[in-house]
């Protein structure tokens, strides 16, 4: 379908990123609104790595791409607001297993939910278009460029 839209002929880079943070700040607004304005997007990619039985500082800062002093200051920011917590390591030593708190699991399903309203909504928008959710044409260009291995989301603001 074209348009003629003069976004039509933007690199696919900037229109990635356009959607990319038009998408996110809706969220973030949408999160701000419900309480949650003391957190940035970064915090969700940290909740999702953590997210079952939690991760140390290190393997925490090797799945976000950042550095061990990095992955503990945002782990000491979100202990502070009662986001997290440290424990004991199963293996034993010095190391210290962070696991999220029932704050963080909470904010976790107000923002599902919340992503799951935005994504209903821009469908319900392209629909009246003609258009669909690009998801298999977004998910087909990120096989044609990683193969099997895709990699994970990190933080790049």
């Amino acid at each position: 379908m074209t348009t003629h839209d003069p976004l039509e002929r933007t690199e696919i880079t900037f229109l990635l990123g356009m959607a990319f943070q038009l998408v996110l700040g809706e969220f973030v607004g949408r999160l701000d609104a419900a309480g949650y304005d003391d957190l940035r997007p970064v915090h969700g990619l940290v909740f999702q790595a953590l997210g079952g039985a939690g991760a140390t500082s290190s393997e925490l800062a090797e799945q976000l791409g950042v550095t061990k002093q990095a992955a503990g200051q945002i782990i000491d920011d979100l202990e502070r607001r009662c986001y997290v917590e440290r424990q004991a390591h199963p293996a034993g030593g010095r190391r210290k297993l962070v696991v999220l708190t029932d704050r963080a699991r909470t904010h976790l399903a107000v923002a599902g939910q919340t992503l799951h309203e935005l994504e209903e909504r821009l469908a319900a928008q392209l629909r009246e278009v003609g258009l669909e959710m690009p998801r298999a044409e977004l998910a087909a260009m990120i096989r044609a460029l990683a193969g099997d291995s895709v990699p994970p989301l990190r933080p790049v603001w």
